[in-house]
């Protein structure tokens, strides 16, 4: 028998199999406008998952139209599918059928932006299209230059920056910009270099390691300690009023006060001074003979 048990299930997602996938939902009915308002009314009363599944899966081909608009991106389809069917699910919870709106119409937004948001996270390393111009210029210069039979390598004169600015509501530096980060795609430390089979080297072969080396960090380590050894030889020679007074002053993240310190001791100002002058002295004394 080939009949899978109950406690199977088929996956239908995107990775598995895309033409399984598009096949599954073109088998999901399209609700009437009645029967949409009224599962959707139902849903925000209710939130059963059994109406939110009715109208997910009925709208699961409005997220494949969108993501079609979207390729070239060099991002796997399956994979804007998925974040668009996210977007769908969201889109989902915030939905108001009072308003008077196809959730078609209303869905439409949050897959474009779950889309979009996705693309950008995933285009480079860089952080892009942080503004709103940013954003509109990413996903519409390459229209533009497509249109113009303008490749990503071709100079753009000044007659075509101000034209595609004007036609963005942009500033001729940010089309400028964002079409130079277009060309300068992030590439792979991987990436083969030479002719020769036999000599193949990739991009990563020639980063020069600038961390210190094993004999490197030991000899740091022998340097600290000798300078440890020679502080506290020089702290020795420090009576306890001296060591006190120069750690209340130089070495606590808000120093202690001439004043305070006079009067705990009972002595003047200027005398507080010259002791903490004096103690430096007899600790460079020691640093400039020992070393």
């Amino acid at each position: 028998m080939n009949r899978k048990s109950n406690t199977e299930k088929e996956d239908y997602s995107p990775d598995v199999n895309m033409a399984r996938y598009l096949k599954k939902i073109k088998s999901y009915p399209i609700l009437s406008p009645e029967e949409e308002y009224r599962l959707a009314v139902q849903y925000k009363k209710e939130k059963k998952p059994e109406d939110a599944h009715k109208l997910i899966n009925a709208h699961l081909r409005l997220v494949v139209k969108v993501v079609a608009k979207y390729r070239g991106y060099g991002i796997s389809v399956s994979e804007l599918i998925s974040e668009g069917n996210l977007g769908l699910m969201y889109a989902l919870d915030k939905f108001e059928p009072e308003q008077g709106f196809r959730f078609s119409t209303y869905a439409l937004w949050w897959i474009k932006a779950a889309i979009q948001k996705y693309i950008l996270n995933s285009w480079s390393l860089v952080k892009i299209g942080t503004t709103t111009a940013q954003k509109k210029l990413f996903f519409n210069l390459r229209k533009i230059k497509n249109k113009l039979n303008l490749n990503d390598d071709k100079y753009l004169s000044d007659d075509i920056l101000n034209d595609i600015a004007k036609s963005l509501d942009v500033s001729v530096k940010d089309v400028t910009d964002m079409n130079y980060r277009l060309k300068s795609h992030d590439g792979s430390l991987n990436i083969k270099i030479g002719s020769s089979s036999d000599n193949v080297s990739e991009w990563i072969d020639f980063i020069v390691d600038k961390k210190p080396n094993q004999e490197e960090v030991l000899a740091y380590g022998e340097i600290m300690k000798y300078r440890r050894n020679l502080f506290d030889k020089a702290l020795n020679l420090l009576n306890q009023r001296e060591k006190d007074i120069l750690f209340k002053r130089k070495m606590r993240e808000k120093a202690i006060t001439l004043e305070d310190l006079s009067q705990a001791y009972g002595i003047s100002k200027e005398r507080v001074r010259q002791i903490e002058v004096n103690s430096i002295k007899k600790i460079r004394n020691v640093v400039s003979v020992v070393s």
